[in-house]
């Protein structure tokens, strides 16, 4: 019987060790994930302006369809459950201003939408106005508000 009884309380632990993994996993899989959205759109940004110079708007028109894709999946980013840890940049503003977050997610990618059509409207200094205007500015307000400083 207390054979039984031990067999029963490490059967027991176990489990729940294993739901303690699985969900601390998943909280880091989710900071990662958004920390490697964010890296990719700034890496995106950076690339158009070089092609921007160059003149291929057809690359930056594809840039900017990925970084759009990307504002849309960062909504779903930001559980409760990953406020700390693996080293995130995200500051508590984010949870306590969800609404107005979110909004600027949206805002975001609407923006970057609007660019892509720019994209194929014009060229040289006048789309480069275009990026600082509708994308750098936005990554500066958000960072500003929602990332701690560097």
């Amino acid at each position: 019987m207390i054979n039984f009884f031990q067999f029963l309380v490490s059967t027991i632990l176990s489990i729940l060790l294993l739901i303690v993994i699985a969900f601390a996993d998943d909280h880091g899989n989710i900071i990662k994930e958004r920390k490697s959205l964010f890296k990719q759109n700034y890496s995106h940004a950076k690339r158009m302006s070089a092609e921007i110079t160059k003149g291929n708007n057809e690359k930056v028109i594809e840039l900017s369809q990925k970084m759009s894709a990307n504002y849309d999946k960062l909504l779903d980013l930001f559980p409760d459950n990953t406020k700390t840890g693996y080293d995130t940049e995200a500051l508590p503003t984010i949870w306590l201003q969800k609404e107005e977050f979110n909004a600027l997610m949206i805002e975001t990618s609407n923006k970057v939408k609007e660019f892509t059509v720019l994209a194929s409207e014009l060229t040289g200094d006048e789309l480069k106005d275009a990026q600082k205007k509708l994308i750098w500015s936005s990554c500066k307000t958000c960072h500003d508000k929602f990332r701690m400083p560097h």
